[in-house]
């Protein structure tokens, strides 16, 4: 049995056909997926990844807060990767990001909003209570080891009087002052009575 040139030749324009387009296919997929921007967005920051854009041309990229710009238009090649920093803020706001690709008709330009909402303030730490300060000691001066003045030297003793030695005529009294006394008185009376006896035997003479 043969197969009539002309089926085959109609099998092979299919087959070609459906060749092309699966590749076709395959590459506007490719790019599609490829554009994808990453970007993420925090209370505090916002991450921007760009990847596989066409190099040689005039790529841009623009990041604003609630119309002000945080990231003003930069131009970009291939790639694009930057982490911005966002102001403090005490309510939402919305953050903007718009890519401009410059090749052809710019069908992977994007322009997308997020939300950043208000970083939670950690709650306070009670103030430590402070201990009173230790009241300062007065230091006790330490005595000197050597001493500042010499000292003086002793005077000498006085000596004692001597039991045996004799009575000082200045004091006046002593031991034997009564005897003295009674000496005295005698030699007096006996002195008297010779007075008196002269006297009579004179008298009687006359």
């Amino acid at each position: 049995m043969t197969i009539p040139r002309r089926s085959w030749r109609g099998a092979g324009t299919f087959v070609a056909a459906a060749v092309v387009g699966l590749t076709g296919a395959a590459i506007s997929a490719g790019p599609a997926a490829a554009h994808t921007p990453t970007w993420a967005v925090t209370c505090s920051e916002v991450t921007v990844d760009l990847t596989n854009y066409t190099a040689g041309v005039p790529n841009t990229v623009t990041v604003t807060v609630d119309g002000k710009d945080l990231l003003p238009t930069e131009t970009f090649g291939r790639e694009f990767h930057k982490k911005l920093t966002l102001p403090e803020h005490d309510e939402p706001v919305t953050v903007r990001l718009v890519v401009k690709d410059a090749e052809g008709d710019g069908k992977y330009s994007i322009d997308k909003t997020e939300t950043a909402e208000v970083c939670e303030k950690p709650s306070p730490t009670p103030p430590t209570p402070t201990q009173p300060a230790p009241s300062e000691t007065t230091a006790t001066p330490e005595p000197s080891a050597t001493p500042s003045e010499k000292p003086s030297e002793s005077a000498p003793a006085v000596p004692a009087p001597s039991p045996s030695s004799p009575n000082l005529a200045e004091t006046g009294s002593s031991s034997s002052t009564p005897v003295i006394g009674g000496a005295a008185v005698a030699v007096l009376l006996a002195g008297g009575g010779i007075m008196w006896s002269v006297r009579k035997r004179r008298t009687a003479q006359n």
